[in-house]
């Protein structure tokens, strides 16, 4: 069966402000720590995945990448699935956040060797003074503040590689810092916190 989903992005990575990996050029990815470390939250606001509805479901993958570049591979990766989910939405997500489904994480689980276990549990995600906050209990905390300009405007990330991998609607995103994000889940390489960071519009479909 078909499946879409509408939703917000955010993005957010141990790099300086801003990750050189969002150009998709080999030369240009000189990882600040010599790996990339990085957590998506997904904000779905309607679709479905082969008959379950996932509107409204928030949903975390965080990845892992040794380096020296990203497109060396061999990452690992973890799915982060909110604990009031029900176990078909679960497996829906998991599907859709591994790639498995096609979509805007096809290119970036092609890069992993390794999925750990998904995680079920409570995932809070709440967006004030224009800074996105979500954490996954006893793991971590994601934060986003989009950069706006003298003249009130969001600034922009346009028809970057990874802007077109991930599908952002009109290959754009909003820059945002991700200062304040701390992630701690002792299955995955490293313990990191966020520097950089882009939110972006996607419609992913199959």
């Amino acid at each position: 069966m078909a499946w879409n989903v509408s939703a917000e992005l955010v993005e957010t990575c141990n790099c300086n402000m801003l990750c050189p990996c969002w150009f998709g050029q080999a030369d240009l990815m000189l990882l600040d720590q010599g790996y990339c470390a990085t957590s998506l939250l997904i904000r779905i606001s309607e679709g479905s995945h082969e008959g379950v509805d996932l509107s409204g479901q928030n949903a975390i993958v965080s990845l892992h990448f040794p380096g020296p570049t990203l497109f060396d591979a061999n990452g690992t990766g973890r799915v982060y699935i909110d604990e009031n989910a029900s176990d078909a939405q679960a497996a829906a997500l998991e599907t859709i956040l591994q790639g498995a489904s096609g979509g805007g994480m096809e290119v970036p689980a092609s890069l992993l060797s390794t999925w750990l276990p998904t995680k079920r549990a409570g995932i809070s995600v709440t967006e004030a003074d224009g800074e996105i906050t979500a954490s996954v209990a006893g793991v971590g905390e994601m934060k986003s503040r989009r950069l706006v300009n003298d003249l009130g405007n969001k600034m922009k990330l346009q028809n970057a590689a990874f802007s077109l991998a991930f599908g952002h609607e009109g290959h754009e995103g909003d820059l945002a810092p991700s200062d304040g994000t701390t992630w701690n889940d002792a299955d995955m390489p490293v313990t990191w916190a966020g520097r950089s960071g882009v939110v972006g519009q996607v419609a992913w479909a199959g």
